[in-house]
């Protein structure tokens, strides 16, 4: 026997699969701008500064690969599938740049990846709280 729900449950669990995923976005986008913050004291204040940054890269990487992951569970748009999968890309090449600077001085190329990122990092943050509440408006309407 199969019970029908009506379409308002079905449509009000589906936010909080996005909610998550937004909250996850907005974590990931608030570590990077503490990220930031620390390698700035860390350059212009004081460099003990410089292990809460490494340890900050090293504990919230994972959130872009919950990120990617998490568009199986609830599918968004095609550009915040992209800006997903590239800050992952953007993560593996911070690390690469911050490890690997034999032969070429990779290095030069960190700060700049790491803009990228935090852009991205908004950007998708901006792109899912516009289709959330989008889509709750014109549920609502």
């Amino acid at each position: 026997m199969m019970i029908n729900l009506p379409s308002e449950h079905k449509q009000s669990s589906k936010p909080w699969t996005q909610i998550s995923f937004l909250a996850i976005a907005i974590l990931f986008n608030i570590c990077l701008v503490a990220q930031l913050l620390t390698v700035g004291l860390a350059v212009f204040y004081d460099p003990t500064w410089w292990s809460i940054h490494v340890w900050l890269v090293r504990s919230y990487g994972g959130l872009a690969v919950l990120l990617f992951i998490g568009l199986s569970i609830k599918p968004f748009s095609r550009k915040i599938k992209v800006l997903s999968g590239v800050l992952v890309i953007l993560l593996a090449l911070q690390f690469i740049t911050s490890h690997f600077n034999h032969p070429l001085p990779l290095g030069v190329l960190h700060p700049l990846i790491g803009f990228s990122l935090f852009t991205s990092s908004t950007t998708l943050v901006h792109l899912v709280w516009r289709e959330i509440f989008k889509q709750s408006d014109s549920v609502v309407n």
